[in-house]
């Protein structure tokens, strides 16, 4: 299936010269954007780490990999480097820094990688100026109904197949199950992504030997999606430190088995600065119907800030509101570091939460959404709407990205 990405990707190589870094979670579709992104161009080499006469490439250096392509040829075209995986090498930065230096002019590089690739932000950066990045998510309503680009951020509403909008909330957006839609691929691909995680890449990425501990954590997790995180509980059920709970989550996080918002505090009078909100990547894992919805509803809001952010149309941000007395909203985006938009997710339709009315005022965000998983389709832009309104889920997302 066609993928919004593949457009973007497209569009970078045809009009800039960094390599193209394309970072996501396991089976979330980043070999094949990168491979169909390429197959456009003239020549396209793919180079795998984890392929063992190729690995053998990289180690001997730039030159071997140039050799292997042709790079030393004359071309009138300039040929598609895929580096799958390369992270795994321990001198990556070094290879690509030097690879890129005497290969710039005469090639286009993609770059994936399943852990985080943007490790090298902490401390000094050796390929600044040489990369942009592109954050690979798993499909939402909007790529699904119409994976083109536009110029701005907020798309025309345009409904969603009732099946495609059934597999996307049993089956998650990871493009496998979604596409195969059954129960029993989807225990199967989750039991073995879950053993790939655990047995492969935190055991070979990190220090963590408490693997089994560590899996207790991560279910734990799964059963707490959409709740605010409870540091010490946690540390009581899992038997380690809160500190240890805090590393232990930043692994997690940085092999793309959850994600943290954080609380917005400015501008509102009374704010209790709390601990973070917790949501899986894959929300099909979660059980509990209403923070499974809020969990998708988060996951296509952390997609489209990312992908408005990669693309350069601002600075986008996603948070939650909480106060004091307690009165909380689900998420506001922001613009800019300017509140934009709240959303508050209800699975069944019901009178206006009172809460979005309190925050849109203490925010001054220009829209304020209660949306309701029960709701038809509207063919309308709730964009255009100002005041705190209640809108069908799958209108809201398929606007988003």
């Amino acid at each position: 299936m066609k993928r919004l990405y593949q457009e973007l990707i497209h569009q970078h190589l045809s009009t800039l010269r960094q390599m193209v870094f394309l970072m996501g979670p396991r089976q979330v579709g980043k070999t094949t954007v990168s491979l169909e992104s390429a197959e456009v161009w003239p020549k396209h080499y793919y180079f795998n780490w984890d392929n063992p006469a190729e690995k053998l490439l990289f180690i001997e250096g730039p030159n071997a990999i140039a050799k292997q392509a042709g790079l030393e040829e004359l071309s009138e075209d300039k040929p598609i480097l895929i580096f799958d995986e390369i992270h795994k090498y321990g001198k990556w930065k070094n290879f690509l820094k030097g690879f890129f230096d005497l290969y710039e002019k005469k090639t286009k590089i993609i770059v994936t990688g399943s852990a985080r690739l943007n490790i090298y932000k902490k401390g000094g950066d050796s390929l600044m100026g040489r990369y942009f990045y592109y954050r690979i998510h798993p499909l939402t309503v909007a790529e699904i109904t119409s994976p083109t680009l536009i110029p701005n951020e907020i798309r025309e509403p345009s409904p969603i197949d009732p099946g495609d909008w059934a597999a996307l909330l049993e089956h998650g957006g990871f493009p496998e199950p979604f596409i195969q839609r059954s129960k029993a691929f989807s225990k199967r691909l989750r039991a073995i992504r879950k053993d790939q995680l655990f047995k492969e890449d935190i055991r070979d990425g990190t220090r963590i030997q408490e693997l089994g501990q560590l899996e207790i954590l991560a279910e734990l997790l799964r059963k707490q999606a959409a709740e605010s995180m409870d540091y010490q509980s946690l540390s009581k059920k899992v038997g380690v430190s809160i500190d240890t709970i805090r590393r232990w989550l930043e692994v997690l996080k940085s092999f793309y088995y959850c994600f943290s918002i954080q609380p917005w505090s400015k501008n509102i009078t009374r704010s209790l600065i709390k601990e973070p909100k917790l949501y899986l990547w894959d929300w099909s894992l979660v059980d509990e119907e209403g923070h499974r919805n809020e969990n998708l509803v988060a996951s296509h809001l952390l997609k489209a800030t990312h992908f408005w952010s990669d693309r350069g149309l601002g600075e986008y941000g996603l948070y939650y509101l909480r106060t004091k007395d307690k009165i909380e909203t689900d998420f506001l985006v922001t613009k800019d570091k300017k509140p934009w938009f709240l959303v508050e997710v209800k699975t069944k339709a019901k009178g206006l939460s009172p809460a979005l009315y309190h925050f849109q005022k203490e925010t001054a965000a220009p829209h304020a959404f209660q949306v309701a998983f029960d709701l038809p389709f509207v063919n309308k832009n709730c964009f255009e709407e100002k005041g705190p309104i209640l809108v069908p889920a799958q209108t809201l997302l398929s606007q988003l990205v």
